[in-house]
């Protein structure tokens, strides 16, 4: 039996986090389909809606995560958790009194951003304190395979409630996933250490230049901004595609969605494992060769089949990546820096989601939703050319510690001989 199911704190830690993100998926489908069914909106406009969402990763992001390692988190997660219920309760209070625009819409969309912003930088640096570090491979491949299951049950979910009460009640699911995230990071008898870390001027330039001068964390940080550039930009119109180039109903496209969004839970399931062969080489397998499946996702106008094995293979590289990738950074990074490295690297990881949306609604707008998934999903496995281009590609495994030969590479033969002939 897993040691981790028996840990109280992180077992309160997971459930609330499993239902929370069950709450975001059903949200994630719910919110494009009230702008598309309630207001009538363009496809242009669905995507500026992706884009707020995303948005405060560029404008709060960097300051959040200097602020994030001077503090204690799990407050800060707690008031983050009651700021997203009553914006996503919100919506349907808007609709119930007529007062609902698309305006107010992207304004819900910007400040339910912000905290999650807030929110996910405490987590990542919350994570590492509650669990000791033998654990983190476990305890990430835990968090991440049931985030994948409860995206599949709420995307499912999210289509087929607002079939059943109408798109803007639906995000009540969501309102009220937050309240039980909140219970259990309450309930959670841990208590971080007081930090009496001072707050210095330079804290942010720490951040950026810890990435920015290390060979791994620069690569893993473009990567995840090209890739995230082109995920968003078919993400951001894939539902309009569905509804209006496929023909498929709000219940059918969540099932849908949901369906290839299961890839995520055997590429959590995977990961580990892939990982006995080589951090590096599991990094490439889930980044390169999974996503170029991607490719047939526009051809699900054709028949939702293409759709659903494009779909399942980028899910499965993509939380199968994101597993390895969170495992050596929390390894990797000095505990002290880690809020500031997640603010960091989420600015610029991030900050390319709303330009990918952005991106995709333009393309959807002016060259139609067929040629822009073409053109989007190209660049999925296009992107991992970073990573070909970096020295990933001539190791096994990723570096232990920051410091050190990673295990496999040139030096660190040349240093396992010198220490034999000693």
């Amino acid at each position: 039996m897993s040691l981790l199911r028996a840990h109280r704190d992180f077992r309160l830690f997971w459930v609330g986090e499993t239902i929370n993100r069950f709450g975001s998926a059903t949200s994630s489908v719910a919110l494009p389909l009230v702008a598309i069914s309630m207001l009538d909106a363009t496809t242009f406009q669905v995507g500026l809606l992706t884009a707020a969402a995303w948005a405060p990763w560029l404008l709060i992001g960097l300051p959040t995560g200097a602020w994030i390692d001077r503090i204690r988190r799990r407050p800060v997660m707690l008031a983050s958790c009651v700021a997203s219920c009553l914006l996503f309760a919100a919506v349907p209070v808007a609709a119930a009194c007529q007062l609902l625009t698309i305006q107010l819409l992207l304004a819900i969309a910007l400040l339910a951003g912000a905290a999650s912003v807030v929110f996910q930088t405490a987590y990542t640096a919350y994570l590492p304190t509650l669990l000791d570090p033998p654990d983190h491979p476990e305890g990430n491949a835990k968090l991440h395979g049931s985030a994948s299951a409860a995206q599949i049950a709420g995307l499912g979910c999210g289509g087929l409630m607002v079939q059943l009460v109408g798109a803007s009640n639906a995000l009540l699911i969501d309102a009220s996933s937050f309240l039980v995230a909140l219970a259990c990071l309450a309930a959670i008898r841990f208590r971080e250490h007081h930090t009496r870390a001072p707050r210095t001027p330079g804290a942010i330039r720490e951040g950026i230049r810890l990435v920015l001068h290390d060979v791994w964390l620069r690569t893993l940080m473009i990567f995840g901004a090209v890739s995230n550039l082109a995920l968003m930009g078919y993400q951001a119109i894939v539902v309009v595609f569905l509804v209006r180039e496929a023909g498929l109903t709000a219940g059918s496209v969540g099932t849908l969605i949901a369906a290839a969004s299961s890839g995520g839970v055997v590429g959590a399931f995977v990961a580990r494992r892939v990982m006995r062969f080589g951090t590096a080489r599991a990094l490439l397998f889930c980044e390169l060769g999974l996503p170029t499946l991607a490719l047939l996702i526009p051809l699900g106008g054709v028949s939702p089949v293409f759709y659903l094995i494009g779909g399942f293979g980028v899910s499965l590289g993509v939380v199968g990546g994101n597993v390895v990738k969170v495992t050596f950074l929390q390894s990797y990074c000095p505990p002290e820096m880690l809020g500031r490295l997640t603010a960091t690297t989420s600015f610029v990881n991030y900050g390319t989601i709303p330009l990918g949306a952005l991106l995709g609604g333009t393309l959807g707008q002016t060259l139609g939703l067929t040629p822009a998934l073409w053109i989007t999903t190209a660049g999925v496995p296009l992107a991992a050319l970073v990573l070909l281009a970096s020295p990933i590609r001539r190791h096994r495994d990723l570096p232990p510690h920051q410091g050190t030969v990673a295990p496999g590479s040139t030096a660190d033969s040349k240093r396992r001989r010198t220490a034999s002939r000693a």
